[in-house]
């Protein structure tokens, strides 16, 4: 029998500044439920997660503020680019979540949108505590180091 080729994980959307405005303490990885024209549209790569965040809301953990843009083929069976989509997780897993955003302060921010080894929507969810500005200044502190001391270590030989 032949095998099939596994595809590669295609990332489409991430949140690149979200490292640099929260503390990640913890990441899950989460289904999302879509619908059909809101994959085809992701797979165009038109989406952006960048002010999006995750609430819970009834027990259940839904990603609001995610921009995924209309799907221009679908006329009439399109769906709105801001709605609510819900996340699927096992209940252990959201109690984990809801505990640590009621008890410690902490956020849901998504890191990554991308389309897993088997083709399915996955989203890299984080739970994170957001930086003040000095602990903002310290990590562009550290950056710019370590590209100094690459930089002198290249020289150097």
């Amino acid at each position: 029998m032949a095998e099939k080729k596994e595809r590669p994980i295609k990332v489409v959307a991430e949140n690149r500044k979200a490292r640099f405005n929260y503390a990640i303490e913890d990441t899950i990885e989460t289904g999302i439920a879509l619908t059909g024209t809101e994959v085809k549209s992701i797979r165009n790569g038109k989406t952006t997660i960048a002010e999006s965040y995750a609430d819970t809301k009834d027990g259940e953990i839904w990603l609001i503020n995610a921009n995924i843009p209309e799907y221009l083929q679908a006329n009439r069976f399109n769906h709105e680019p801001k709605r609510p989509r819900k996340l699927l997780l096992h209940r252990k897993q959201i109690n984990k979540l809801m505990g640590a955003v009621d008890r410690d302060g902490m956020t849901l921010i998504p890191l990554k949108l991308y389309f897993n080894e088997r083709g399915r929507a996955k989203l890299l969810l984080a739970v994170a505590k957001g930086k003040k500005l000095h602990d903002k200044r310290e990590s562009e502190k550290k950056r710019d180091w370590g590209r100094e001391k690459g930089r002198l270590l290249r020289a150097r030989g």
